[in-house]
């Protein structure tokens, strides 16, 4: 006698790491085939990756645009659309993805350095280990039971950029995230944004009921040098 399969539903935060991971896998594939080359245009290599994660996970949708900038275009938040720019010998660029997996939204962004420019290389880590210590400043007030609101957050992040000696390059500092289409992203309702002008809990919940699950991205820019530096990745843990 068979005995039956338990159906073990995941929850949304699960859902979302498990996504999480297959971006990561991405990007580990883009890096292992030397995709980001000198002379290659960003939409080639949009293109590529966008073939990538076909041939690897059946992906073919992006629940948004897929981003790649380099050189001078690094300093341009999400909502600019540049004229297209060709990497060159000792550049930097920044990759933000947002694949879909099984219905669920990932949102991924990496910096990258073309060279040994000690300029950019020290952007390219300092964008991370921001990162790194705005999550955890984030995870350890919410562990203490402190409600921390998206303007609280970007503040956070926007300190930590200018103790580095960067500008923090965007209007938003993250974003909500989910099972795809998500709550439609209104630029009007701030409460969807780790934004100055949300005041808001990040812990509130949606209009079904469930808490929010956030991305974080850092934008560190330094406009006179023409660079920036970009990374992204789930903000929420296991604390929900």
């Amino acid at each position: 006698m068979s005995i039956p399969t338990q159906n073990i539903s995941k929850t949304p935060l699960e859902s979302l790491i498990e996504a999480e991971k297959k971006a990561i896998q991405l990007f580990s594939e883009i890096e292992k085939r030397k995709l980001i080359k000198t002379g290659k245009s960003e939409e080639e290599l949009s293109q590529e990756i966008y073939e990538l994660a076909n041939e690897m996970f059946g992906t073919t949708r992006h629940w948004h645009t897929r981003i790649v900038r380099a050189g001078i275009n690094t300093l341009l938040p999400y909502y600019e659309n540049p004229p297209l720019l060709r990497l060159q010998e000792d550049d930097i660029l920044f990759l933000d993805l947002g694949p879909i997996f099984q219905e669920w939204e990932a949102d991924l962004g990496r910096t990258y350095v073309i060279g040994n420019n000690p300029k950019k290389l020290k952007l390219k880590n300092d964008v991370e280990n921001i990162w790194d210590e705005c999550r955890n400043w984030y995870l350890e007030q919410v562990e203490k039971g402190n409600e921390i609101t998206g303007a609280e957050l970007y503040q956070k992040a926007t300190e930590m950029a200018n103790a580095a000696g960067w500008e923090f390059g965007g209007e938003i500092a993250g974003h909500i995230v989910g099972q795809f289409p998500h709550e439609k992203l209104e630029q009007e309702d701030k409460t969807l944004y780790i934004h100055p002008e949300n005041h808001s809990s990040m812990l509130s919940k949606d209009k079904d009921g469930n808490i929010r699950n956030f991305i974080l991205e850092i934008h560190l820019v330094d406009r006179e040098l023409g660079i920036g530096g970009f990374y992204e990745q789930l903000l929420t843990n296991s604390y929900q």
